[in-house]
């Protein structure tokens, strides 16, 4: 854990001085239990692991942040340890005995000195919008500029691998009010073997669910040509990063040639590759992630370039737990449009939790508290069992 008592004595302007102080900042790995084994193209996860930020304030206030990755290095650059090695030794030092109340120069010094590094930066930026709302008395989705809505509608992930299980899933669901929305893991199994599943999936459930594809980049384009043709013509509502992000001309005639609209997620890795397939005709939809962008100010400035360019938004995850979901949740709370919903189940795939009180999901929706900060508290004695030693 980085305090301030263990850094050189700050420089200090006038302004400062008066400031309340980040005093601390903790990160601690987290490994949770899963319903059940959850399948990607790339990775089966079996537990989910968290890295929780506890950052104090001069104040007394501590504010709560989360940085969680899916399977590891098998997705992408960062790892749960590395996030937490990152942390300790880079970015904490650079924040503690910084004004907790100027969330925008803090961020923009970290960006000066370190770059990548998104889902770091995106807990810590969680954590500092939370203290904040708290100090303030307000809601993290009013300091983004104001909730237009309570709450998000949420898809589910359907990601057995067995047809049967995966039709009786949603059918429960369906008659819980709990998911209406589905999406399917596809991409590690032969590509007819996965167009049959999803395509009698959707026969099944009919016009009373939606029905969409995450391929996880498994695919080539020639692959991708084919099947995305077959998936749309099919009445499969969406498709998700078919192919290498690498790939841009490759996304981009998909794009065109697909019946069923093509979504970017591992394309954006930052608010400039938002830029980039915008101006490039990449993609007809954004997935928005905090982790991927870092943060939720960040995801903002990403949506904004794709309300400009005629892009429609998807609420991503990265299988956060509630304090990671709350934070996404009070960014996409203030978008004008979100025309393909969320998929902010991430605390309903653990069978544990670390905070007070559970994120609360009803008739296909999750609602957003409007309570100070995040509008979560931990649980002491669940997050000290299940911290990592």
């Amino acid at each position: 854990m980085t305090t301030l008592r263990n850094l050189p004595e700050p420089e200090m302007s006038p302004v400062l001085n008066e400031s309340i102080l980040i005093e601390s900042i903790e990160a601690i790995i987290v490994d949770l239990p899963t319903i059940r084994p959850h399948k990607l193209a790339m990775h089966t996860m079996q537990k989910q692991t968290l890295v929780v930020i506890r950052l104090r304030c001069s104040d007394g206030i501590e504010g709560l942040g989360e940085s969680t990755t899916i399977g590891g290095l098998a997705y992408g650059n960062e790892s749960p340890e590395s996030i937490k090695q990152n942390i300790d030794s880079h970015l904490a030092p650079l924040l503690v005995g910084q004004d907790a109340g100027n969330i925008n120069a803090a961020m923009q010094r970290l960006d000066k000195a370190a770059k990548g590094n998104t889902f770091a930066k995106s807990g810590l930026e969680s954590a500092l919008l939370d203290a904040q709302g708290k100090r303030l008395g307000l809601p993290v989705s009013e300091l983004l500029g104001g909730r237009v809505r309570d709450s998000l509608e949420v898809a589910w992930t359907l990601a057995s691998g067995d047809t049967v299980k995966d039709i009786a899933e949603a059918e429960q669901m369906l008659e819980a009010r709990r998911h209406r929305i589905f999406k399917l893991k596809i991409g590690a199994n032969e590509v007819s073997h996965d167009l049959k599943h999803v395509i009698a999936i959707k026969r099944a459930l009919g016009d009373s669910a939606s029905v969409r594809v995450d391929v996880n980049q498994a695919w080539d384009e020639s692959v991708a040509l084919r099947a995305c043709r077959i998936l749309g013509d099919n009445g499969i509502d969406l498709i998700e990063q078919p192919i290498s992000r690498i790939n841009r001309g490759g996304q981009i005639r998909l794009n065109q040639r697909s019946p069923a609209p093509i979504m970017a997620d591992e394309s954006i890795e930052s608010v400039e590759d938002a830029f980039s397939l915008a101006a490039d005709g990449a993609a007809s939809i954004f997935a928005l992630k905090i982790a991927k962008n870092g943060g939720p100010r960040a995801v903002l400035r990403t949506a904004q370039i794709a309300e400009a360019a005629g892009i429609a938004l998807y609420g991503g995850t990265m299988l956060e737990g509630a304090i990671g979901t709350l934070a996404a949740a009070h960014a996409f709370l203030t978008l004008k449009q979100l025309t393909w919903h969320t998929e902010l189940f991430g605390p309903l795939l653990l069978t544990e939790e670390i905070v007070s009180e559970a994120p609360l999901y009803r008739d296909f929706h999750l609602h957003v508290p409007a309570t100070p900060g995040l509008g979560l508290s931990l649980d002491e004695e669940r997050l000290a069992f299940f911290r990592r030693p």
